[in-house]
């Protein structure tokens, strides 16, 4: 049903009151004035009927034609009246309008039926003789207390229809001017009442929207509507004051889950996302807006977590558990969930909060590998050393020549101990912030620490016959501990001669762009597999072991590269492809 405006419903409703009153009041006048003119109108015919009966009593021959005619013409036309003498058997006598002896007979007349049971009849009809609308009413003609005929007196009801239109017209144009003026005061009052509803109306609906900046101001007599503006006026101070807090919270709240490092997932107990803060959408690889309100199958498609999710819901404790996520690049989340509850504390949903864990778990895996190689290689040389030592012992010593062999032997695993083990506390130092705290930094031309680092490695160089080419500008400069960035240098220039084939060729070149200088060491060796890159900078790994060791490399000397760049405020890289050559670089700021 469509609806409509207050206006229009009070407005139709007054103007139907209005107009049903007038029409009752005016119906009734028309038939009370209708009536009433009957009445006088067959007053003044009974009157004029009894005078006609008296006239005709007192003749000595009261039925005589020649009588009756002149009689009811004369005072016919006088009193504007149609007059008829009835005898007995319904026969006209006299008629002061036609012909009695061409007039039918009137015995079948209902006014003449009563007037012979000695009573007045009256009669509306039609009238064949005279063609209108006539009022007949007749009386009984008593002579000597008997009936002797009926004096019947008539008048056309044409002038009374005519006078009462004209009554009923000037009625009609009052009711009318009333119903104009009411329908005036019925819109002006139902304005009255719709104006400040209209007015509360648009009030709530800025209230609604949040755009409300000023109190609603009602003008009106009714007590009703002012308490209700009132009221209004008090539930949106209340509203705002409600909002202001639940903004105010929600902000507060946002802030807090925004900034967590901890991502937090809350659910219904449908399993739909009720929140997600923006942690734990780049935790799962969702947009927090999309996934809120949808179930958490269609959003997460890790089983683990779902499955998760379910037992926190059905449970009453809190759960933890570990969870892998992640095809490629696996990320490890330790994931608590416990039970969202109302004020009732009826269980509504779940939250869970998941905390990135990947970086504590390499760290472990790390220092697992690092104690194990740490253990390996340390314990192949003194294995040996352990060995040499037992066979000089059970008598090798008199053979001097197996004896000097063996200590050689054991002289170089006790350098490459003492190798592994400056190169850890290098690192240690390096790791620690110590050797970064002591370290001297100064400005210095890039072309001098490549030049002293090729220096140090051209014997090794030319032993190999593996040409040594530098390409760096002479004005490049670095801020940087000379030392320790020819070290690195020196170390990548090391590796890469012992892993390419004799009579190639290695290149050291300096590069500087707007934001850094990068120093690379490209050589076109063995190269390196992709798979092997993301690692090559941790300690003691090593692509090929067995040819490693037998290089005679500690598998420290990427590493301590690395935390030298890092000292330096800079990083490392490497390209590689495999039966292609290596490219390994440092990045430093620019000074």
């Amino acid at each position: 049903m469509a609806k409509k405006r207050i206006l229009w419903q009070l407005f139709p409703s007054y103007l139907l009151i209005t107009f049903t009153a007038l029409l009752a009041v005016g119906g009734y006048a028309s038939s009370s004035l209708r009536d009433f003119y009957h009445n006088r109108t067959a007053e003044d015919l009974k009157a004029r009927a009894w005078l006609i009966e008296r006239q005709v009593v007192r003749k000595n021959s009261p039925f005589d034609s020649s009588f009756l005619n002149p009689l009811t013409r004369n005072l016919g036309t006088k009193t504007n009246t149609r007059i008829t003498i009835i005898d007995l058997t319904g026969k006209v006598l006299g008629d002061s309008h036609e012909d009695p002896s061409r007039m039918d007979n009137h015995v079948d007349r209902p006014e003449f039926k009563t007037a012979l049971q000695g009573k007045i009849g009256m009669a509306l009809r039609f009238s064949n003789t005279l063609g209108e609308q006539m009022m007949y009413l007749a009386v009984p003609i008593i002579r000597e207390d008997k009936l002797s005929g009926v004096v019947r007196t008539s008048i056309p009801m044409t002038f009374i229809d005519r006078e009462l239109r004209t009554i009923e017209f000037k009625i009609g144009g009052v009711g009318l001017a009333v119903a104009l003026l009411a329908a005036g005061i019925s819109l002006m009052v139902s304005r009255r009442i719709s104006r400040p509803l209209e007015q509360m109306k648009r009030a709530a609906e800025t209230i609604a929207k949040g755009e409300r900046k000023e109190q609603l101001s009602v003008a009106s007599d009714s007590v009703e509507i002012s308490a209700l503006s009132n009221a209004l006026n008090q539930m949106a101070l209340q509203l705002e004051d409600r909002i202001e807090t639940i903004t105010r919270q929600r902000n507060e709240s946002e802030a807090v889950l925004s900034s967590m490092v901890e991502g937090v997932l809350a659910v219904d107990a449908e399993e739909k996302i009720i929140r997600l803060n923006t942690a734990a959408g780049k935790l799962l690889e969702i947009v927090p807006d999309q996934a809120e309100g949808r179930p958490i199958e269609e959003v997460v498609r890790n089983s683990h977590l779902r499955e998760f999710i379910e037992r926190t819901l059905g449970g009453i404790e809190n759960v933890e558990t570990d969870l892998t996520i992640g095809n490629q690049n696996e990320i490890f989340l330790q994931a608590h969930g416990a039970a969202l509850k109302d004020f009732q504390e009826k269980s509504i949903g779940a939250v869970i909060v998941l905390n990135d864990v990947t970086r504590l778990r390499r760290l472990e895996t790390v220092r697992k590998d690092f104690v194990a190689n740490v253990s390996h290689e340390l314990k192949t040389p003194i294995t040996l050393i352990k060995g040499f030592v037992e066979t000089l012992q059970q008598g090798a010593l008199e053979n001097r020549e197996e004896a000097e062999r063996f200590l050689d032997i054991m002289s170089k695993q006790v350098e490459r101990l003492n190798a592994i083990i400056e190169d850890l506390l290098s690192l240690s130092r390096l790791e620690q912030g110590s050797e970064k705290s002591t370290m001297t930094m100064e400005k210095t031309t890039v072309l001098q620490i490549l030049e002293s680092a090729i220096r140090d490695c051209e014997q090794k160089a030319l032993d190999k016959n593996t040409s040594l080419q530098l390409n760096c500008a002479n004005e490049l400069e670095v801020i940087a501990n000379s030392p320790l960035l020819n070290q690195a240098v020196l170390n990548l220039v090391d590796n890469a001669l012992k892993y390419s084939e004799p009579g190639g060729k290695i290149e050291v070149k300096a590069l500087a762009s707007d934001t850094e200088i990068m120093i690379a060491v490209q050589d076109w060796g063995c190269g390196i597999d992709t798979a092997h890159l993301p690692r090559l900078f941790e300690r003691f790994y090593r692509v090929d072991q067995a040819r490693s060791r037998q290089l005679g490399g500690t598998g420290l000397g990427l590493a301590i590269v690395k935390h030298i760049a890092q000292a330096h405020g800079g990083s490392v890289s490497v390209n590689s492809t495999l039966g292609k050559g290596s490219c390994f670089s440092i990045h430093l700021p620019i000074a």
